[in-house]
């Protein structure tokens, strides 16, 4: 039975994760903040579920969870727990940016390194960074520590796959890179998004096709895609503008 951990498990991005691998009867290791969540959400999944509450913007929570796992025999990691913060910079709340960027950047540093240890000493496994689009383009006005904390999980993702590749490592990982996807993640970040987004359940599945394909960045649809490539076309300059002006719109008024 394959064992796969999931962060963020509980909404999103990662419940959706959670509900594919537990129809193929996986064992789940389920990490949230919230122990009450991952008990209802254990309860409607009809597979084996060992539950980890710990709130990733603390190191020392982190680093414990790291010990947690030590011995598990992870063969799946969705690496996804992750927030976004909206507004200018000079005007977005310090201790909530400080704990997006504990979350999105420290503790899925620390979770991909710990748990790549053990793949790479068991020589199998694979490993979902979930990232952003905003990851890969030049910034995002108004969501600007945002697109910087997806653009760090997006470079080390990169770089790591090729030293994997180039250490002839039979470990997989892979950057998931969305667009707008219709989540918590709205509310949580003060924004309504300006395009439409895709469900949870789409963005997994076009993950799931392009982790058949081993691609290494994966943007799940063809809008997002162009939106991408486009950088490459125009000038940082008029992309800054173009950016800013959609995260501008998205921004909920106090």
């Amino acid at each position: 039975m394959e064992t796969v951990l999931i962060t963020g498990a509980t909404s999103g991005i990662g419940r959706a994760f959670a509900g594919h691998y537990a129809a193929r009867g996986c064992r789940l290791l389920l990490a949230g903040r919230d122990p009450e969540k991952l008990e209802r959400l254990a309860a409607e999944l009809k597979t084996e579920c060992r539950l980890l509450a710990a709130d990733l913007a603390d190191e020392a929570q982190v680093r414990q969870l790291a010990e947690t796992l030590r011995e598990e025999p992870v063969g799946v990691f969705i690496n996804n727990a992750g927030f976004g913060v909206a507004g200018p910079f000079w005007e977005t709340d310090a201790e909530k940016e400080t704990a997006m960027l504990k979350v999105n950047d420290l503790a899925m540093h620390l979770l991909f390194k710990s748990i790549l240890r053990g793949m790479q000493a068991r020589g199998r496994g694979t490993i979902v960074n979930v990232a952003s689009s905003a990851g890969l383009l030049p910034g995002g006005p108004y969501m600007a520590a945002y697109y910087a904390s997806k653009a760090y999980a997006a470079s080390l993702t990169k770089a790591v796959a090729r030293e994997l590749r180039e250490a002839g490592s039979p470990v997989y990982v892979c950057a998931l890179c969305p667009g707008p996807v219709d989540t918590n993640f709205n509310r949580n970040a003060d924004v309504s998004f300006s395009l439409k987004g895709i469900t949870a359940e789409e963005c997994v599945k076009a993950c799931l096709a392009g982790m058949a394909r081993k691609k290494t960045v994966i943007v799940p649809t063809a809008r997002m895609r162009a939106a991408v490539f486009s950088r490459r076309i125009l000038p940082e300059k008029a992309m800054l503008a173009v950016t800013g002006r959609q995260q501008k719109k998205k921004i909920r008024p106090k």
